[in-house]
Parts: C-alpha cells; structure tokens; sequence
C-alpha cells in the first residue's frame, strides 16, 4: 500500500508545483523599481510593494510576496463575503438590521454610537465599514458573512493563497498572535482589488458594489493625497502601532495602475502625519503618480497635510 501511495503523492506534488498562478506574469519595470528602492533604503522596518501598470503589464515587487499584517485592509475579504452571500440570496443589501449593544468594538465608530434597538440598513453598513473603516461595522460583517471561515474559503477559491481573516476563526489563533485581525502580501491585496476593477470577483454586479464603496474613502490623507482629486480611484488603508498600509487602483489618464504598500516591525510607532509609514505611503504614491504621468503638473498643496 504504501509503494503505491509513494507515486501518486509524488504526482500531486509535482502537479502542485506546476500550478499556473492565478495572476499576470512579472514584467519588472527596472527603472521603477530603481526610484522605489531609493524610498525605502534608510526606513527602520520591514517593507512590501507591488506596483502593476495594468494596460502594459510593467510591474515593481519588493517582497512583494512576503506575509504581512492587513490591519483595516482586511475589510475588503470581509467585504467580498458578504457579497458573496447577497450573490446566493442568503442576506439582502436594503435588509434593514437591528444594532445590538453587544456587537460594540471600543473605538470612534459611527455604527458603534446606534443606540441599543437602533436599525440600519445592510448596505450602509458594509458602506461605512470600507469609507470610515468602521471596526464595529465590520465585525458585525465578518459575523454576517459567515465569520472568518467562509471569507477565507472564498479568498482559497479565487487562488488568495495568504490573504486570511485571523481575528475570531478557530485554527487561526497562533497567525492573530503574529498578524493581528488579517494576513495578506502586497500582490495578494493588490490584485484583489484589481480583480474587483474588472468585474471578476464573485459576479459583475457584486465588484461593481464592491468597487463603488472602495472609491468613497474617508482616510484621504496618505497614497491618495497624492493623487489629483479629479483622477478616480480605489483604496483601503490599515494602521496598528507598528505597521501602516494602503492598497489603492488609480484611474489614471494613462492607463489604470495599483499598488500596495505595507509595513511591519516599525520602529516609528507614532500617529502624527510624519510617521515614517505614512511618510512611505505618499512617497510612494507621489512617484507612481508622476511616473505614470509625466505630463501632469498637479502637485499636493502643503495645507493638504496640514488640516488633515
């Protein structure tokens, strides 16, 4: 029995190993990935970025595969679960819901100010869960979705291999105590988003919705504070103490482009707008921007820093 087994594990191996990925082949753009590197050759941390150009293909990927933190990133697999369950008819998006103290998560979030009893409707809150980043909101979501087992099925369903909800998912304790509530790498979030640009996460119309709330961001003031407000585009943002992140789509003239920066292991723990994250996220971005678009003379006003 076991000389029998010996081949056909062999064979499932091998067959893994010469999986197709689920996203583009690299095109490194050297020159690019030249500029980026400059950015973060002094930063006391650990760092990822992947940047794709999405009609010529031209990529940048600095540990672009490396596991990291999602912090509020997470809510866009949370997001897609619920979705996912509008798709099959199980929860409705105008299906008006009753708040409960108990669903509470200590913080400054608007859905946790509803008083005892108070009804909202499912839309809304899936709204303000992406737009403000509503922890309240979004727990209430993962729950709703089907909590952080039926998201992470449906990341491995759509070839996410890392991205995972850690936060209340049985058998995901010891990757919380090191990730926090997500995991992700930067070419995982950054090709979810672009999956949900062309209408290919779970149905059209759900990456539509989904597409709509991720270009209504309250969090303005890093990656896209660097970006014109008349170009469209779509972001979530993450922060703990140690870690800072942005994933964002750029409608941009020349042609669409995304990119996701994340950190870990900061020694700039700080929340001022000097933070050495955040100070990599508008760099980052600022670049991309020019880069991309050469001819632009747009530039961010300092009081945009100033009075965010």
């Amino acid at each position: 029995m076991i000389r029998t087994l010996l081949p056909l594990l062999f064979l499932f191996s091998l067959a893994a190993a010469q999986a197709p990925s689920p996203f583009p082949a690299s095109k490194p753009d050297k020159k690019l990935t030249a500029k980026l590197q400059e950015l973060v050759k002094d930063f006391k941390g650990e760092y990822g970025i992947y940047v794709r150009h999405l009609k010529s293909g031209r990529t940048v990927e600095i540990n672009a595969d490396t596991m990291f933190p999602t912090a509020s990133m997470i809510k866009v697999p949370i997001m897609a679960g619920i979705y996912n369950k509008i798709e099959s008819g199980a929860l409705k998006p105008d299906s008006i819901l009753m708040f409960r103290d108990s669903l509470i998560y200590e913080g400054e979030d608007i859905v946790g100010t509803l008083k005892d009893s108070g009804r909202i409707a499912l839309g809304k809150v899936i709204m303000l869960m992406i737009t403000t980043s509503d922890n309240t909101g979004s727990l209430w979501c993962q729950s709703m979705a089907g909590t952080g087992t039926a998201i992470n099925a449906l990341m491995e369903q759509n070839g996410f291999a890392v991205t995972r909800v850690n936060s209340r998912t049985p058998g995901r304790e010891a990757m919380r105590s090191q990730y926090g509530w997500g995991v992700t790498t930067p070419r995982e979030m950054a090709e979810l988003v672009v999956r949900i640009r062309e209408g290919k996460l779970i149905s059209p119309w759900a990456s539509e919705r989904m597409y709509r709330n991720l270009a209504r961001i309250y969090w303005d003031g890093e990656a896209l504070s660097e970006i014109p407000p008349y170009v469209h585009a779509a972001s979530k943002q993450g922060a703990v103490n140690r870690s800072r992140s942005e994933v964002v789509l750029v409608n941009a003239p020349s042609g669409d482009y995304v990119f996701c920066v994340i950190t870990k292991n900061q020694q700039d723990e700080s929340w001022v707008n000097e933070n050495e994250g955040y100070v990599l996220l508008r760099n980052v971005s600022r670049t991309l921007w020019q880069y991309f678009e050469p001819k632009s003379t747009w530039k961010a006003m300092e009081e945009s820093q100033k009075y965010h």
